[in-house]
């Protein structure tokens, strides 16, 4: 809204109209709206809730043996999350974007389906919430709706990377003039990154292309559901999944920019994406959102984020990943939220498998992993093998929330040394 009301202001010649057509200045500004909101809006809603309340019922100490402290926390925190995200994109972003759209209608959707699933907990006392199946036919839906328009926008287009004849000892990179709609992704460590989707269905001719857009289609709706799970799994310690998340979408920003920055896209050896630059402006003000509510967040916790906030981040990445053709790096970037959902899975296996020997079996002491880390040795059960018991005693869930952190740093930093490393 703003953006277009100074370009109006700027053809008149009003000075300091320039400025906010520049991304770096929309960007730290969308930060910090994004920041105070989500400060001020949150002790107010804390307050409300709190006065209503409206709260989750005390955590079991058999699951937190630290939440003596976390008796009636609201919930429903992401409402400040999403709130505080979309005001200054709203109002700094290029509204005609279609990235940008697509995004806004992400965090939407997935808000409505984590605030119903809230609602049922909260309101209806019923700690299932949401049955789980809806939440799933609510996220395929979406990753059909962002992998279709993707595939009919005449706006959602890339200009692909091309290595020219070595002048000395270097490869010159340069991009095609005309922009194409493609399949293509990066894909780590290799010489060439690009993958593209239609290589799979080389099988079918003619209808080649097509087939790559039905695989990408359904590439996007697996990874909208892997990272929207895996973010709400994560959401299980005070200030986890936002930290997590807010790490995470740094190194996105970083990998937007680049690549909607010609030269930066050229000495990367990355393909060039017009139009997602106006995605670090939603970025910036995601990561202050987060920031400002891990205010409230951090331990201990005076409100919780819910389903509201943590299937609504969760899918953000993901679409985002994907606009940016970035979706293969996720197994690195994302490694805490891959974990999170690859700890249950085995877990489940595991004891299924112990049960039908009539065994009584785990790997990890309890999870998602991260849970592994707090529970106290007179919590485990005494008929039960445990394959890993370690580490011996439990964490604090403030120092397993750091360290979590600390991973994510970590292969955050190495999900953008990739696109050097080949």
């Amino acid at each position: 809204m703003l953006y277009y009301i100074f370009r109006f202001l700027g053809d008149y010649g009003i000075p300091g109209s320039g400025m906010w057509t520049y991304i770096s200045f929309r960007a730290l500004l969308a930060l910090i709206i994004a920041l105070v909101i989500s400060a001020w809006f949150g002790e107010r809603f804390i307050k409300y809730m709190k006065r209503k309340n409206f709260s989750e019922t005390q955590r079991d100490p058999k699951i937190d043996p630290f939440g003596e402290k976390k008796i009636n926390v609201p919930s429903m925190g992401g409402i400040i999350i999403i709130v505080a995200i979309l005001v200054p994109t709203l109002l700094l972003g290029r509204l005609r974007n279609i990235y940008l759209i697509l995004i806004v209608v992400t965090t939407v959707w997935l808000g409505l389906v984590g605030f119903l699933d809230d609602y049922i907990k909260i309101f209806k006392k019923n700690k299932e919430g949401l049955a789980g199946r809806w939440k799933l036919v609510a996220q395929m839906l979406l990753g059909l709706f962002v992998g279709i328009t993707l595939y009919l926008s005449p706006d959602a287009t890339i200009r692909e990377n091309i290595e020219t004849e070595k002048v000395g000892d270097k490869v010159e990179v340069v991009h095609k003039n005309t922009p194409v709609k493609s399949t293509k992704t990066t894909i780590p460590f290799v010489k060439n990154n690009d993958f593209d989707y239609s290589s799979i269905t080389s099988f079918l001719g003619e209808y080649q292309s097509l087939g790559g857009w039905i695989v990408f289609v359904l590439m996007t709706i697996f990874v909208i559901m892997a990272v929207s799970n895996g973010a709400n799994l994560n959401d299980g310690m005070d200030g986890m999944a936002a930290g997590n998340s807010a790490i995470i979408c740094i190194a996105l920003g970083v990998l937007a920019y680049v690549s909607s920055h010609i030269q930066y896209a050229q000495y990367l050896n990355i393909m060039f994406i017009p139009g997602t630059e106006e995605l670090v402006i939603f970025i910036s003000a995601m990561v202050g959102a987060l920031l400002g509510f891990l205010w409230y967040n951090a331990y201990p916790a005076q409100i919780f984020m819910g389903d509201t906030g943590s299937l609504a981040i969760g899918g953000v990445i993901a679409v985002l990943s994907i606009i940016i053709h970035k979706e293969l790096l996720l197994p690195i970037l994302c490694f805490i939220f891959f974990m999170e959902s690859l700890s249950v899975i085995l877990q489940v296996g595991y004891f299924k498998i112990g049960k039908r020997k009539g065994i009584k079996q785990r790997i990890f002491k309890r999870t998602p992993i991260h849970d592994n880390f707090r529970v106290l040795d007179s919590q485990l059960e005494p008929d039960c093998k445990y394959l890993l018991k370690w580490p011996r005693g439990a964490w604090h869930e403030s120092k397993v929330t750091i360290r979590f952190w600390l991973a994510t740093i970590i292969m955050a930093a190495a999900t953008i040394i990739t696109l050097k490393i080949r």
